[in-house]
């Protein structure tokens, strides 16, 4: 199945299904979420995950105040035994089922391989019936063919999420995302859980594969880096605008979580 997505806003809840994904973004910014991975997004990302890896493509607040910015993006679902289960077992589909398993925990797509896959991925919307099978095939050859790419979720990150889970872990999302420009304190994410604070803390670690405390500041840089890359702004004022109340902590935690520095981020975006 192929989709092509023009909406207001990307779907907003975080969920999880059977299918492999391949998803392009062209229109839109956020956060994105796979598995334990949270980073900002931007257009022009490829994104392949495996079954039952929880994703979500969040964006920012402004697509969800009638501003006229519409999300675009393209998603192909596809079943591992979609030719048959034996398919995939036979010698020249070796590759393939390399890129497959590396798809469990979720790749971003890269350099020469991203602006291919995002010409297949247009063509393959006009396609019907066998030829979007073959199209399917050849754009699973380029990916699975490709040295450009990372990994997401961290290794041996497994998803142990019910479905009340990802219901209670949405609401905690949601009001993470609304809030994480002010003061947010674990009372009150707690609540949203409907949850003790020491029974949300441990909650949360064994679902997120973190701390809530790293979460928000993850959600905090990320939003930081689309502010240096797409403002003027002082890294002051970028500073308070995220949420952090130093400068010190910010720049503690900038560096820790980007290998850079603010100012060094700023400048390179900046073609310094």
């Amino acid at each position: 199945m192929i989709k092509h997505l023009v909406e207001p806003h990307f779907d907003p809840t975080l969920h999880f299904h059977p299918e492999y994904q391949i998803f392009i973004v062209l229109k839109g910014t956020g956060t994105r979420f796979i598995g334990d991975h949270v980073s900002p997004f931007k257009p022009g990302e490829v994104v392949v995950t495996g079954p039952n890896l929880p994703h979500l493509w969040r964006n920012d607040h402004e697509y969800f105040e009638s501003k006229g910015l519409m999300a675009e993006g393209i998603v192909i679902y596809f079943d591992e035994n979609f030719l048959g289960s034996e398919f995939l077992q036979k010698t020249e589909m070796h590759r393939v089922r390399q890129l497959l398993t590396r798809a469990s925990r979720g790749l971003e797509i890269n350099g020469q391989a991203r602006d291919t896959v995002r010409k297949m991925m247009f063509q393959m919307i006009e396609q019907r019936d066998f030829e979007s099978v073959l199209g399917l095939l050849e754009l699973l050859n380029v990916l699975a063919s490709t040295n450009e790419y990372r990994l997401l979720s961290s290794q041996g990150y497994s998803n142990n999420l019910r479905d009340t889970d990802t219901e209670r872990m949405n609401r905690v999302h949601e009001f993470v995302m609304k809030r994480f420009r002010e003061k947010v304190t674990l009372d009150e994410a707690a609540s949203q859980a409907n949850m003790s604070p020491t029974s949300f803390s441990r909650y949360f670690k064994n679902h997120a594969n973190k701390t809530f405390s790293h979460f928000l500041t993850e959600i905090r840089i990320g939003y930081s880096c689309k502010l240096l890359q797409e403002s003027e702004a002082a890294i002051s004022e970028v500073c308070y605008a995220s949420g952090f109340n130093t400068l010190s902590n910010f720049n503690r935690h900038f560096k820790s979580l980007t290998n850079y520095t603010p100012l060094e981020y700023k400048k390179i975006f900046a073609g310094q």
